[in-house]
């Protein structure tokens, strides 16, 4: 008797192809549910339909196509245990030697603007996953595809294996159906935990799909790769690399913190370049290669070998600045023909684009022994018509305008974090030290005599008066920070008894 092969998918990529070897080469019979049983009538292909099969039809709108004892006993059956033949025998159903099935897009339909529930919930696949499950269950027995791309793979195991495929193909395809429904599962769950709210659920789980391995890790001796999540690429997976080498893990974390920076500032031209996830030099100008310019000029030093990061179209003039230096990488929304053609003088250096560069994850993920810690991300808008002026002195338009960013800086530097700014760039930056006094010294020290009328924001409270005398000492007029210590007066006493404007923002930003 001829083998039999089920197909029922969503994806009929490649479908007509895969059926017409497995009919005209090795002698399957076909069996199919709704469209693809169409499809392949309308290519010629002998096929039954899966309702003639079961004796039972399609009901509930195509609801209920597959869920039958003759499908699922077909491919459940043990072919090594003499009750299951007998079983299969008594109730004439014939064993199920390859099942191919894709799922109904889902997350293509949640991706789509304005989708509503009831359409999300119409695109639940059940069969699907059932019989996915069923057939990665019995891989002993059996062979399961739910990517087009494993059916090219599967014919030439058959061609190698005088029609057979064996059983290492067998367990890896079942291992790749069991993450498909798991994945399938997942999009399901955080969609209707999104539609309800709950963005910290009871359970949390996380799949993606290895986008690409990588290289190495932090270091040449870590293996990594870069997965993605959902099956429409979005943030990094959606970016265009118009030159340069593979990005690296490095390059893959800079570039998620320079994009962070970035989307702080989408009113005005902006430049951020960023070493080991902290900036060096982010600045806001008139012009983008003003604002390159500026920030580039914050600390040259570190800039060298830096990812950067622009919030406007790459120009000629604004590439042009950008080859004067060695850089590990660039993205921007998009880069004109002009500009490329003078970056490409840099063939090394990773250009991207990634048009969206505003929107990141709404939860961040760190693991840790034993399991994961997860929390929103810190999304909040910084509003300085809420901030609390808390000193005589009162701050200029123009000082408020320098306190925001400063703050919105800040935000984005490891903790402790001292950020000192004037004219709308960063002039020093503190970053990840032990203590607060030493992130100030840091800060100044860079800054120099440029500290002179400048502004210094600081991610956490001083619980003490030290930092803001040693910040009066060189010249600061203007300190941003949450407040919040039991010394808060402290504080603001010294900032009285100085002459500066002190401003308590009301919100931390640490970051770790």
């Amino acid at each position: 008797m001829a083998r039999l092969a089920l197909l029922s998918v969503s994806n009929k990529t490649g479908l007509i192809d895969l059926a017409r070897s497995l009919v005209e080469e090795f002698e399957f019979d076909l069996i199919s549910s709704g469209g693809t049983a169409q499809a392949l009538k309308d290519a010629g292909i002998p096929v039954t339909k899966v309702s003639d099969y079961t004796g039972s039809p399609e009901i509930l709108g195509g609801r209920v196509k597959t869920l039958h004892p003759r499908i699922h006993g077909g491919i459940l059956a043990r072919r090594d245990v003499p009750q299951d033949i007998t079983d299969l025998e008594n109730n004439q159903i014939r064993p199920i030697d390859l099942v191919v099935v894709n799922l109904y897009p889902f997350e293509q339909t949640i991706a789509k603007p304005g989708v509503t529930l009831a359409e999300a919930v119409e695109q639940i696949d059940i069969g699907g996953p059932a019989m996915l499950r069923a057939s990665s269950k019995n891989f002993a027995h059996l062979t399961v595809l739910c990517d087009p791309a494993q059916y090219d793979e599967y014919l030439q195991e058959l061609r190698q294996n005088n029609g057979e495929a064996s059983l290492e193909f067998r367990q890896k395809a079942a291992l790749k159906g069991f993450l498909h429904t798991a994945s399938y599962d997942q999009a399901i769950a955080s969609y209707l935990a999104q539609q309800s709210q709950e963005s910290l659920p009871q359970q949390y789980n996380l799949t993606g799909t290895q986008l690409q391995s990588l290289r190495y890790g932090e270091n040449p001796h870590q293996p990594a790769a870069w997965y993605q999540t959902g099956t429409t690429p979005t943030g990094w997976a959606a970016a265009t690399k118009l030159q340069g080498k593979e990005l690296s893990y490095n390059n893959l974390v800079d570039l998620e913190a320079a994009r962070r920076i970035i989307a702080e500032f989408p009113d005005t031209p902006a430049a951020t370049i960023i070493k080991h996830t902290n900036p060096c030099g982010t600045a806001i100008g008139n012009t983008l290669v003003e604002a390159y310019q500026k920030a580039f000029n914050a600390d040259s030093v570190s800039a060298f070998g830096g990812i950067v990061a622009l919030n406007r179209s790459i120009d000629a003039a604004t590439a042009s600045e950008l080859t004067k230096t060695f850089l590990e990488c660039v993205v921007a929304p998009s880069c004109d023909a002009e500009a490329q053609k003078i970056l490409s003088k840099k063939s090394n250096v990773r250009v991207l684009t990634l048009a969206d560069l505003s929107t990141g994850p709404k939860t961040l993920v760190k693991q840790i022994a034993g399991g994961f810690l997860v929390q929103a991300a810190d999304d909040a808008i910084a509003d300085a018509s809420k901030w609390q002026i808390v000193t005589d002195r009162q701050p200029t338009p123009d000082e408020l305008a320098e306190m925001l960013f400063a703050w919105k800086v800040c935000k984005h530097v490891k903790s402790n974090a001292i950020v000192i700014t004037s004219d709308r760039t960063t002039l020093g930056v503190g970053a990840g030290q032990m203590n607060r006094v030493g992130s100030v010294k840091i800060a100044l020290e860079q800054a120099a005599d440029k500290a002179k009328g400048a502004t210094l924001a600081s991610d956490g409270f001083f619980p003490f008066d030290d930092s803001v005398r040693t910040a009066a000492a060189a010249g600061i007029t203007a300190i941003v920070q949450p407040g919040g210590s039991l010394r808060d007066q402290d504080s603001i006493k010294a900032a009285n008894e100085l002459g500066l404007v002190m401003v308590l923002t009301g919100v931390r930003h640490f970051l770790h």
